[in-house]
């Protein structure tokens, strides 16, 4: 383990997730929502909805070393479920070491929306609530993304720690008809607008959402939720 060792914070909401987790060892995640891969040498998991039931509230409780990713039909995956809306769909299958509860679990005070989170070893060491997990850039991007997608529009998140292998400081990126909207925290040739602190949330999307009208709208609007 080392300290910028990746770790990908994933939800499980549903009792039976959270058991396959515990006894099969293994962990299910759409590859529409993360189209670049499954990187992190780690993987925890926020416990929410039936999955949080005889805990103390929502929040991480476990985490497990990444052992292998395989792709899969959904259908294939949860045959019980032959008949799930998504079961076409393809999921990555991230094969895991045994869970190790993580004490004490981080909490989630504020009540933050997530879905992931990519973040550092040493973060995830020393986090005592879901908002330690997130370097400045990564909070601000994330808080950007969600804000768009209450709007109804899809953007594609780039964390801190992809940095390295994707080449991209932290952003978002939101496919037009005429090309991309890059909203960045680092001014760029590619950056279409700046996430810079010093202007309020609604100043920066009334700017993200001029660019999408000039690049003839957003590609796709329809944001399935993760199932």
């Amino acid at each position: 383990m080392y300290p910028d060792d990746r770790v990908l914070v994933g939800v499980i909401n549903r009792k039976s997730d959270l058991k396959r987790l515990l006894e099969q060892r293994w962990y299910r995640i759409p590859q529409g929502q993360m189209p670049r891969g499954v990187y992190a040498e780690y993987l925890a998991f926020f416990l929410s909805g039936s999955a949080a039931r005889g805990k103390s509230g929502s929040g991480i409780y476990y985490y497990a070393e990444r052992r292998g990713v395989e792709l899969a039909y959904r259908r294939d995956l949860l045959p019980e479920e032959a008949q799930h809306p998504r079961a076409g769909d393809v999921y990555y299958r991230v094969l895991l070491s045994e869970a190790v509860p993580r004490l004490p679990p981080i909490t989630n005070p504020t009540r933050r929306r997530l879905d992931f989170i990519h973040t550092t070893w040493d973060r995830f060491l020393q986090a005592r609530h879901v908002q330690d997990l997130y370097s400045r850039s990564d909070y601000f991007v994330d808080r950007i993304y969600h804000a768009l997608r209450d709007a109804r529009y899809r953007s594609d998140r780039y964390w801190e720690t992809e940095q390295r292998s994707t080449g991209h400081a932290p952003q978002l990126r939101v496919l037009c008809e005429r090309g991309t909207v890059v909203a960045g925290t680092q001014p760029g040739s590619e950056v279409d607008v700046l996430l810079d602190e010093q202007q309020s949330d609604d100043a920066i999307l009334a700017q993200i959402r001029a660019r999408i009208l000039s690049k003839g709208g957003p590609l796709t609007v329809n944001i399935p939720p993760v199932r």
